[in-house]
C-alpha cells in the first residue's frame, strides 16, 4: 500500500481529489471502513460528503469477514469494539453467522450482556460460549493475584514436608558442598533441605460487595462477579454479592459460577444506592470484620441523605466501607465527586481499585 492510499484510508473519501482513488484490497479496506464509521452523526453535521459509491451494501456477517481478512488483528479488536460500544450494531451479537465467526473478548462480553434480552434460546446459548471464554480468562489472571495476595509465607525453619515448593535451594548447596565434584562438575544432594510455610492465623470476615447494574456499570459488573468468585472459599472470609438498580437482588448464591450470574444480571433501569447499602448493612455480622464495597458511580437516584447516614453508621460501629468509583475505558475514575466527598468525610474510602487492588486490600485486612 502506498503512503497516498494510507492517506486516502485515513481522511476519508473527500481526500479522493488529492490523493486519488483506490483500488483492489485498498478499495475494500475503504468499503468496510465507509461501512462502520460512515454512520457517524457527526459527519452530516460538519458536511461532509460520504463516499459509499460501492455496487452492493454490506451485511453485518460480510463486513466481518472483510476486517477479519484485511486488516491486522489489533485493528479488527479495534473496529469489533467500535461497532457494538460506539456504533450499537446489536446484530454483531444477535446474529448466529457472525457469533460463529467473531472472536469472543472483554467488548463483546459487554455487548452480550446489554443485548442478551433480544436473543431468542439459540443465540442465547451461543452468546453464553462467548461468555464463558472471556470470564475463563478474566479468572486465570485475577486467581493469581488473588492467591499471592493471600497465600502463606515462607519461612526459614526447616520443614519435614518435602515438596517442590518448599525446597530450600541455599541451604541445600550449603549442606551438600563437600559432596561437589570438580572433575565432573557435579554436586551430589543426599541431604536437600526445605522450609516450612507460616500460616496466617485468620479470623472470619465478611466481604460484601454492592454493585450497581446500571446501563454504565457494565464492566464493573463484570469484574465483581469474577473478583467475588476468586474470593469465594478463601480461609477465613464469607463473600457477599449484591447487585442492584432501583431494586435489590443478592446474587451470593450464584457466586461459584460467574458465567451463570452475568446472565441473571439485568443491565438499566436507575439508581438506588442508599436502598442496597441498606440492604448490605443488615447483612453485617461483625462490624469490626466487616468490609462493604460499594461499586458504583455514585449518581444516586434515591435518597442521598439517607445513604450518607448508613454509609456513616457504618463507618462509626467499626465497618470498613469502601466507595469505588467506576473506571472508563481509559481506567480513571468516573463517579460523582460530590457525594463522594460526602461519603469520605463521614469515613468511607472513595477511590477506585482494581480487582486485584481490592483482593490486596481485603488480604491485608485478614492479615
Amino acid at each position: 500500500m502506498t503512503d497516498l492510499e494510507r492517506w486516502r484510508l485515513i481522511l476519508g473519501e473527500p481526500a479522493s481529489r488529492c490523493t486519488g482513488g483506490l483500488q483492489g484490497d485498498a478499495a475494500r479496506r475503504d468499503t468496510a471502513l465507509e461501512w462502520l464509521y460512515g454512520r457517524d452523526p457527526e459527519l452530516a453535521e460538519r458536511g461532509v460528503r460520504k463516499g459509499g459509491s460501492e455496487d452492493s451494501v454490506l451485511q453485518t456477517v460480510d463486513w466481518l469477514d472483510e476486517v477479519h481478512t484485511l486488516f491486522p488483528r489489533e485493528t479488527i479488536e479495534r473496529l469489533e469494539r467500535d461497532a457494538v460500544e460506539r456504533y450499537e450494531i446489536t446484530d454483531i451479537v444477535t446474529d448466529p453467522e457472525v457469533l460463529q465467526r467473531i472472536e469472543p473478548n472483554p467488548a463483546l462480553l459487554r455487548a452480550v450482556l446489554r443485548t442478551k434480552h433480544l436473543m431468542n434460546p439459540a443465540v442465547l446459548a451461543m452468546a453464553r460460549k462467548i461468555v464463558e471464554a472471556v470470564v475463563k480468562q478474566l479468572m486465570e489472571k485475577l486467581k493469581t493475584e488473588v492467591r499471592t495476595a493471600f497465600s502463606g509465607t515462607r519461612s526459614r525453619r526447616p520443614s519435614i514436608h518435602k515438596n517442590s515448593r518448599n525446597f530450600d535451594f541455599r541451604s541445600t548447596i550449603r549442606a551438600n558442598l563437600q559432596r561437589y565434584q570438580p572433575e565432573e562438575r557435579k554436586l551430589a544432594i543426599e541431604h536437600p533441605k526445605f522450609v516450612s510455610r507460616t500460616k496466617r492465623h485468620l479470623e472470619q470476615w465478611q466481604v460484601i460487595l454492592l454493585v450497581d447494574q446500571s446501563g454504565s456499570m457494565t464492566s464493573s459488573v463484570i469484574h465483581s462477579a469474577v473478583t467475588a468468585a476468586c474470593l469465594w472459599g478463601l480461609p477465613g472470609l464469607r463473600t457477599h454479592l449484591i447487585a442492584f438498580d432501583t431494586n435489590v437482588v443478592d446474587l451470593t448464591s450464584d457466586v461459584t459460577d460467574p458465567v451463570e450470574l452475568l446472565m441473571k444480571v439485568q443491565l438499566g433501569g436507575g439508581t438506588d444506592i442508599a436502598k442496597a447499602v441498606a440492604y448490605g448493612a443488615d447483612l453485617v455480622d461483625s462490624p469490626r470484620r466487616s468490609i462493604v464495597a460499594i461499586i458504583s458511580d455514585f449518581y444516586e437516584g434515591g435518597n442521598a441523605e439517607h445513604l450518607v447516614r448508613t454509609v456513616k453508621g457504618l463507618c462509626e460501629q467499626g465497618t470498613h466501607v469502601l466507595c469505588l468509583a467506576a473506571l472508563d475505558e481509559e481506567a480513571n475514575p468516573d463517579y460523582d465527586q460530590a457525594l463522594g466527598q460526602r461519603l469520605a468525610n463521614v469515613g468511607a474510602h472513595v477511590g477506585a481499585m482494581t480487582p486485584g487492588q481490592l483482593a490486596e486490600f481485603v488480604a491485608e485486612k485478614l492479615r
